[in-house]
């Protein structure tokens, strides 16, 4: 493949050379074009020597709340005098690490390192010590226990220590040879994942058994299965959990999909900003390869089903399903068209499961007990199953969390991420990263979909955010997008400035397929730098006497980029500006200029 040989190229000189590329267009016959149009799209592959120490500083969010771009600046400013050849220093994009915020990224040579929880002078010193050639010990993930002491219920194998490993794939297997007995297999792991309810968990909350479904009858004999385990998006580090900590879940739920399909091959793909997760993901596979329940000939049934791991080039748009199959498939990560859909035109254009990493780590658990009956019944009132919240920002103990679904938001931040911190007042809540925008605790009635206000008692004018049981369906009812990613704010937070850095998120972030996206996310930038600088006053924001001012420009952009976007990112880029302007008036009124402003 050629984003993995891109890969290992680098790996081993640090970028990728002119003449390494030429070797390695008449090594696998690709035109020379080809090489250069993929390795240029990605923001992992250098086309350059790098200089001897590269830092990378998250500027998204969590990091963002705590100062990050602050640090920033004073680290640039303490090296000012060093050579770019020998010290670079720049803003990054999220490293998935928003429990420990600030997180700090620094290369060397073909060694990355990342830190967190660092101050300013301890990073200070550690560039220092590495420029100098000694680097210090890094932070690694494996190292921070989960918040939460209690098993997670997840994994059916730490819950119940008389179940043999992969005792899924066994007892598929085992169901006999003949196509009559592994159609009765297939009915009952449909069943039980319909009874549980299972969800996908990567932000869609399609019904996982009707995917299956799709891609089992789909015509074809070559299929594939796809883990997306690229979660890129700022607030959102529940899948870097679960692949470090329950690989095996994983891998076991991707083995078996290829059984339950009789597909020809799983790929894991995983963000490059993820080694130790990599690494333990690589070395499941090694294990279950060893017990016979992976790759060629499981367990003597002749049946082979081998899973690699596909290492992301990096860019946040490759966690959009489509554009991580063109990855897969050696192209530019630029998502496709739809439909087709995957299920019957996916990777090289065959019928292909894609599912993220929680959903497949459920699928164990849900078919090796009481066939799917006891995840439905873990859910709150009339809410079905579990799932993983990663919680962070401005509360006590942000982490990677497993709650029965329909515990409301306040649950979340009081009783298991131990509210908020230094004795904040809760001022805002990120219910989806950045893509959901901003919410007020007391959000005005008008605002939610009338769906559930009409459940609401009669004359409400406005519900309390920290009520809302958060469960997909009832969150698209009240028309808010609730992902797995959930970033608190104080009343110390500066909500003009975080809605700059997720606008400048999705700016970077854009592949530029879509020109309104591309051209839209910049001038979004425009606008919120224009109020950040206190640039504008509150007629050029909000018009006057029948003139329009800078928030119907973004209304415009935003319906504009709604309509015309291939993928979610222009669908959903104009959410943090939005929002801002619409419940956090008293935060940008301090920025608009006075001069000339109406009384």
């Amino acid at each position: 493949m050629i984003v993995q040989e891109l890969h290992h190229i680098q790996e081993r000189l640090g970028y990728l050379p002119e003449g390494e590329l030429r070797a390695l267009a008449e090594r696998t016959r690709t035109p020379l074009y080809r090489l250069q149009e993929v390795s240029s799209f990605f923001p992992h592959f250098r086309r350059q020597p790098p200089p001897e120490v590269e830092v990378k500083v998250c500027r998204d969010m969590a990091c963002h709340r705590r100062g990050s771009c602050e640090m920033l600046e004073q680290l640039k400013s303490t090296y000012k005098d060093e050579s770019p050849e020998r010290l670079s220093i720049d803003g990054v994009s999220c490293l998935g690490r928003c429990d420990r915020a600030p997180a700090v990224c620094i290369d060397s040579g073909a060694e990355s390192r990342n830190y967190v929880q660092r101050s300013v002078d301890e990073l200070r010193e550690i560039v220092r010590e590495t420029l100098d050639g000694r680097p210090p010990p890094h932070d690694v993930d494996a190292s921070y226990p989960r918040q939460s002491s209690e098993p997670w219920k997840i994994d059916v194998y730490a819950n119940d220590s008389s179940l043999e490993p992969y005792s899924a794939v066994r007892r598929f297997i085992a169901s006999g040879q003949d196509d009559k007995q592994r159609d009765a297999e297939r009915d009952r792991i449909v069943k039980s994942l319909e009874t549980a309810g299972l969800l996908g968990m990567g932000g869609a909350g399609g019904r996982a058994y009707k995917k299956w479904q799709d891609v089992l009858t789909a015509t074809g004999d070559v299929k594939y299965v796809v883990c997306n385990a690229d979660e890129s998006e700022p607030g959102t580090f529940k899948d870097r959990e679960l692949l470090l900590r329950a690989p095996h879940l994983v891998l076991e739920g991707v083995i078996l999909a290829g059984l339950f399909l009789n597909a020809q091959r799983g790929y894991i793909y995983i963000r490059h900003e993820y080694p130790e997760q990599i690494q333990a993901v690589r070395e499941a596979i090694r294990q279950a390869e060893a017990q016979r329940v992976c790759g060629d000939d499981i367990l003597g049934s002749g049946v082979d089903f081998p899973v690699e791991v596909f290492v992301s080039p990096g860019g946040y748009i490759c966690g959009e399903q489509t554009a991580l199959i063109e990855a897969i498939e050696d192209k530019r990560a630029e998502p496709r068209n739809r439909p087709p859909e995957l299920q019957t035109n996916g990777l090289w254009d065959k019928p292909t499961l894609l599912n993220n990493v929680e959903t497949l780590a459920w699928v164990p658990a849900i078919v090796l007990k009481e066939d799917g009956k006891w995840f439905a019944d873990e859910g709150r009132n009339k809410y079905l199953g579990r799932r993983f919240f990663s919680i962070s920002g401005d509360v006590a103990k942000p982490g990677v969390y497993e709650v029965p679904i329909g515990i409301t938001v306040g649950e979340l931040i009081h009783d298991f991420a131990g509210g908020m911190r230094e004795e904040q007042t809760l001022k805002a809540i990120a219910l989806s990263g950045p893509s959901g925008g901003f919410w007020p605790v007391q959000v005005p009635v008008e605002h939610l979909g009338r769906e559930f206000v009409k459940t609401l008692p009669l004359g409400s004018t406005h519900f309390d955010i920290q009520n809302m049981e958060m469960d997909i369906a009832l969150a698209r009812k009240m028309k808010v997008m609730m992902g797995a990613g959930i970033v608190v704010f104080g009343d110390g937070a500066d909500m003009v400035g975080a809605a700059l850095a997720c606008l400048k998120f999705f700016r970077n972030e854009s592949c530029g397929k879509c020109v309104p996206c591309r051209i839209g996310s910049q001038k979004l930038v425009e606008i919120a730098t224009d109020l950040h600088e206190r640039r504008l006053d509150q007629a050029a924001l909000y018009g006057r006497n029948g003139s329009s001012g800078k928030q119907q420009l973004v209304d415009i952009l935003a319906e504009t980029m709604e309509l015309t976007a291939i993928c979610g990112l222009g669908t959903v880029a104009p959410n943090p500006l939005s929002s801002l302007l619409t419940h956090f008036q008293d935060d940008v009124r301090p920025y608009l200029k006075t001069t000339g402003s109406p009384t």
